[in-house]
């Protein structure tokens, strides 16, 4: 048993604590408050001074298969050899030894999305995990956690320099509408044996990746940065009746009302980034504000080693620059993201029964001087400086 005592406690769900204690056992948030009776047994860690918060999201990332020192060896983010991939797993390519799960570690980051990259139409399907473990099922928080795809510039640019579809975003489109009819038809087939007792088509590895889409077990999460990109992306999720969660959404603040009336998520970012390409000549610190002005779900991204992971904090700061109040911006790494991402019943907040990912901070989260000092992961010290 662990009590957190006297530091100021943020829990995300409701008012700060002043000196606020928090009681772990066995794994989870036992209590959270300020008048709490500490047993005989409880390992205490005196906060006085310092700021004790849940364990930060990052909501997109490819950590433990796009790893920085192994370029080649250590590159499992892009299956280039097919335009629609989505029967890949990113759970089979996560290397927990990648050091970016140590620097998750250090910047307060306990929960990633990771998963494949954005040069497939269909890249596969994305995991949900923490960031401290040796074997990665035993880090899985939800898997699959989504199916990624891409429109705009790195697909066209990928297949369309060796003259292969997509050349241009209309084949971009088809494509993906191509295989959502393809599961669709898979569907029926099953259906249709099960009411006629008959046998069932043979399994499609590819096929049951994006019905689990159309049955919205899982979101459609788009990599698209340019508007009309995302408007594409949309019309798409609507023909088909999809859970759309828009990735980067770079130009999102020029469409926002658009976003709004289409009631799709986003996850910003990053936000640390210049205009490496055409795509990205529009990117404003002001797109997390705009999108909550419009009631917009949405969470901050590094897109790591795009940046690394430890900036996770500074980028949601920059949104603050941009406009965002700062309890929105603490929102967006932590409670938001986690209801954004449908985990928000273990992790994102200080809450009784919710997993004990804490982290203990010298200075405010957003102070460009703070040092994380403490983080536990499920109750466990992973990170004492």
């Amino acid at each position: 048993m662990l009590a957190i005592i006297n530091g100021t406690v943020y829990t995300m769900n409701g008012p700060t604590i002043p000196k606020g204690i928090v009681l772990v056992d066995d794994g989870k948030i036992l209590q959270v408050g300020s008048d709490i009776d500490l047993p005989k047994q409880a390992e205490i860690i005196d906060a006085t001074g310092k700021f004790v918060m849940p364990g930060l999201i990052d909501a997109h990332t490819h950590v433990g298969i796009m790893e920085e020192t192994y370029r080649i060896e250590g590159d499992d983010t892009n299956e280039t050899a097919d335009p629609v991939t989505p029967h890949l797993r990113a759970v089979d390519a996560v290397n927990p030894a990648d050091l970016g799960f140590l620097d998750a570690l250090a910047g307060g980051v306990t929960t990633v999305v990771t998963g494949p990259g954005s040069a497939n139409i269909i890249g596969g399907e994305m995991v949900i995990m923490k960031t401290a473990g040796i074997v990665v099922d035993e880090m899985i928080i939800r898997f699959p956690a989504g199916l990624k795809c891409a429109l705009g510039e790195n697909p066209k640019r990928v297949y369309g320099n060796g003259n292969k579809m997509p050349v241009t975003r209309m084949a971009s489109a088809a494509l993906l509408r191509e295989t959502l009819v393809a599961a669709q038809t898979y569907q029926e087939k099953i259906h249709r044996a099960a009411k006629e007792n008959s046998l069932p088509p043979e399994r499609n590895l590819k096929m049951e990746a994006v019905v689990r889409v159309l049955q919205r077990e899982i979101p459609l999460r788009v990599h698209a940065h340019r508007a009309d990109d995302i408007m594409t992306a949309i019309r798409i999720a609507k023909e088909f009746q999809l859970e759309l969660v828009i990735e980067h959404c770079t130009e999102g603040h020029l469409i926002a009302p658009q976003l709004a009336a289409a009631g799709v998520k986003a996850i910003v970012g990053p936000i640390i980034s210049n205009r490496a390409k055409v795509e990205l000549m529009n990117r404003s610190l002001a797109t997390a504000m705009t999108l909550y002005d419009k009631g917009i779900p949405f969470a901050i991204m590094t897109d790591h080693p795009v940046v690394p992971i430890n900036l996770l904090s500074l980028s949601a700061s920059l949104a603050v620059k941009g406009g965002l109040p700062e309890e929105e911006a603490l929102k967006a790494i932590t409670i938001n993201a986690a209801k954004l991402l449908n985990i928000d019943d273990r992790v994102g907040s200080l809450e009784t029964g919710k997993d004990a990912d804490v982290i203990i901070t010298d200075k405010p989260l957003f102070d460009p001087k703070h040092q994380v000092e403490r983080v536990f992961v499920n109750g466990c010290p992973v990170l004492a400086i």
